[in-house]
């Protein structure tokens, strides 16, 4: 079987970055799903979702996971943030090769998407449905200033992401062979670190970077 690495993680956690980094250094070729969705269906991640919906983005997400680990060269994947929702990309995943999660904590992650322009999850969460802080900001307009319900409606990404990641990192946690934390790392040092991870993997059972293995 084809050596095949697979890289998780939340958005931001640097996947599409660290990647190709670690296929220089293995010599390995390199795959990112979301670019293979773009390629396949002609359209931007964000354009699918405003034209087909999640639905079917994570229908173009699957068959782009399958069909990455489908060649028959050693590959690195970067796998979108959300293919661990479904069951079976799980499965794909914990059977295929060596699972790697670039774990972030959350202040990174929010650091890095900003205010969540062109990632579809986020971008216009703000829009017809605040957070609690903004709904207190909100009630209490006539108080606050115009700084601060801007400020309540700028944080939504973030309170977007709290949800993403509590429902995610247990996800990752299960398919994950390895952790990698990311946090204060330069992307070199993250690739540094995985690929010493993959050149040391005996199997399913490699150990693991900053948490445990699972």
């Amino acid at each position: 079987m084809a050596e095949r690495l697979l890289l998780v993680g939340m958005m931001g956690a640097g996947k599409s970055t660290v990647g190709p980094l670690v296929a220089r250094r293995l010599g390995w070729s390199f795959i990112d799903t979301d670019e293979e969705v773009e390629h396949s269906t002609g359209q931007a991640v964000s354009e699918l979702f405003t034209s087909g919906g999640e639905a079917l983005f994570r229908d173009e997400e699957s068959r782009a996971l399958v069909a990455a680990l489908a060649g028959s060269s050693a590959v690195v994947v970067s796998v979108g943030g959300g293919a661990v929702l479904d069951p079976s990309n799980r499965s794909i995943l914990c059977r295929s090769g060596l699972v790697v999660w670039l774990r972030a904590r959350l202040e990174t992650v929010a650091e890095r998407v900003g205010d969540g322009a062109g990632r579809p999850l986020l971008a216009g969460v703000g829009a017809g449905r605040r957070c609690d802080r903004g709904a207190r900001t909100r009630d209490d307009s006539s108080r606050g200033s115009a700084h601060e319900r801007n400020a309540s409606v700028s944080d939504a990404p973030l309170h977007a992401l709290v949800r993403i990641e509590a429902e995610r990192n247990p996800l990752y946690c299960e398919v994950a062979d390895a952790i990698v934390d990311v946090d204060g790392l330069p992307a070199e040092r993250v690739a540094e670190r995985v690929a010493e991870l993959a050149q040391r993997a005996g199997g399913p059972s490699a150990p693991s970077e900053g948490g445990p293995t699972t």
